[in-house]
C-alpha cells in the first residue's frame, strides 16, 4: 500500500519566515494562493505584466510582481502556469533568480519528467498535485475540507524537502483529505495516460459516438445529449463516492444488466487494452511529449483545428442550448471564476 500522509504528519510552522511565490493566477494558481494565505503563509504572486490575471490577483489582496521579481523574493517558487510555457519561463525568468536552498515546486511533473526543466543541484524540487480542479481546491478548503493530493520529492538539496512539501500541501488543504506519496515520473505517466485513454480522450470519444449513433438512428439530439453526455456526471459522482458497487446499487437492475452484457461489446477488453498499451508506450518513451512540444513550437495548427472542429459538433451546440434553459445554469458549483 502506498504511503499516505494526513494533517498529523504535517507541520505548517516549517513555512514560517518563508515567502511563497505562486507563478500564475488561473484555476490552480488562485486556489493555492488564497488557501495558503488563509493558512497563515506569506504569499506573493508572479505574473506577466499587462496580463489579465494581474488586476484579479491585486483585487484579491496579493502583492503582485513580474515573474523574475517574484522568483527573486521567494524561498519557494510554485509553477502553476501551463505545461507548454513553463520551460521558457523557467529559463528566462526563474533560473537566474534561484538561490541555493530555495525550492521550486510543480503541480504536475511533465517538465521535470521530460527534462524540459533541469533545476540546479542546490535547490529542492517537489510536487504538490491536487487531484481536482482549482475551483474545487478552493471551495472545499473554504468548506473546511480538502482535495486529495499527490506528493513527490525529486530533489532534496536541503534535507527538508519532504517537510516543506507536506507543509505546503497542508496549507492548500490537501492534508485534510489525504496525501499520497508518489514520484514525478509515475505521476506524469499515469496522469497523461488517464487523461488520454479514459478521462478526456476516452470519455469524450465514447460520448460523441453514443450521441452520433442515436442521432443517426433518428432520435432527437436533445434526448441523445441527456442520455449520453448529461448523465455522465451523475454516474461518475456515484462512482466517486462509493465505487462502482455504489453506482450499481443506485441505478436500476436493468441498467446494471446492460452494463454486464453490452459494455464488453462496445469496449472489447483485449483490443481496448492493446490500444491503451500503445498510448502508454508513447507516454513512457517520450513520443507524446515530443509531439506536444513540437505542436506548441509550430503554431498549434492541429490542436487549434481540432478545438474548432469540436466547437461545431452538434453535441456541443445542442448541449449549450439545453444548459442555457436549465434552472441550475447559474449554480455557483459550476463557477470556475477566480474567487
Amino acid at each position: 500500500m502506498a504511503k499516505m500522509y494526513y494533517e498529523k504528519d504535517c507541520n505548517l510552522d516549517v513555512l514560517n519566515g518563508k515567502t511563497i511565490a505562486i507563478i500564475g493566477y488561473g484555476s490552480q494558481g488562485h486556489a493555492h494562493a488564497l488557501n495558503l494565505r488563509d493558512s497563515g503563509c506569506n504569499v506573493i504572486v508572479g505574473l506577466r505584466p499587462g496580463g489579465k490575471s494581474w488586476p484579479i490577483a491585486e483585487k484579491d489582496g496579493f502583492q503582485v510582481f513580474s515573474v523574475p521579481e517574484a522568483a527573486k523574493k521567494a524561498d519557494i517558487v510554485m509553477m502553476l502556469i501551463n505545461d507548454e510555457v513553463q520551460a521558457e519561463v523557467y529559463r528566462k525568468d526563474i533560473a537566474p533568480n534561484l538561490e541555493a536552498g530555495n525550492a521550486i515546486a510543480f503541480a504536475h511533473g511533465f517538465n521535470i519528467r521530460y527534462k524540459q526543466i533541469v533545476p540546479p543541484a542546490d535547490v529542492d524540487v517537489f510536487m504538490a498535485a491536487p487531484k481536482g480542479p482549482g475551483h474545487t481546491v478552493r471551495s472545499t478548503y473554504v468548506a473546511g475540507k480538502g482535495v486529495p493530493c499527490l506528493i513527490a520529492v525529486e530533489q532534496d538539496a536541503t534535507g527538508k524537502a519532504y517537510d516543506i512539501a507536506l507543509a505546503y500541501i497542508a496549507g492548500i488543504g490537501g492534508a485534510r483529505a489525504g496525501i499520497l506519496e508518489t514520484t514525478m515520473d509515475e505521476e506524469t505517466e499515469t496522469d497523461l495516460f488517464g487523461e488520454q485513454t479514459v478521462l478526456c480522450g476516452g470519455v469524450v470519444d465514447l460520448m460523441r459516438c453514443g450521441f452520433e449513433v442515436l442521432v443517426e438512428a433518428g432520435y432527437k439530439p436533445e434526448n441523445a445529449y441527456f442520455e449520453c453526455i448529461h448523465e455522465m456526471k451523475l454516474i461518475i459522482d456515484l462512482v466517486n463516492k462509493g465505487g462502482i458497487a455504489a453506482m450499481n446499487y443506485s441505478i436500476s437492475d436493468t441498467a446494471e444488466f446492460g452494463e454486464y452484457v453490452s459494455g464488453p461489446r462496445v469496449l472489447p477488453a483485449e483490443q481496448v487494452k492493446a490500444n491503451m498499451r500503445a498510448v502508454l508506450k508513447d507516454i513512457q518513451d517520450g513520443t507524446f511529449a515530443g509531439k506536444w512540444i513540437a505542436e506548441n513550437k509550430n503554431g498549434r495548427t492541429f490542436f487549434n483545428s481540432k478545438r474548432a472542429q469540436l466547437a461545431k459538433h452538434p453535441m456541443e451546440i445542442v448541449g449549450k442550448e439545453l444548459r442555457e434553459q436549465m434552472l441550475w445554469k447559474n449554480d455557483s458549483d459550476l463557477d470556475t471564476a477566480s474567487n
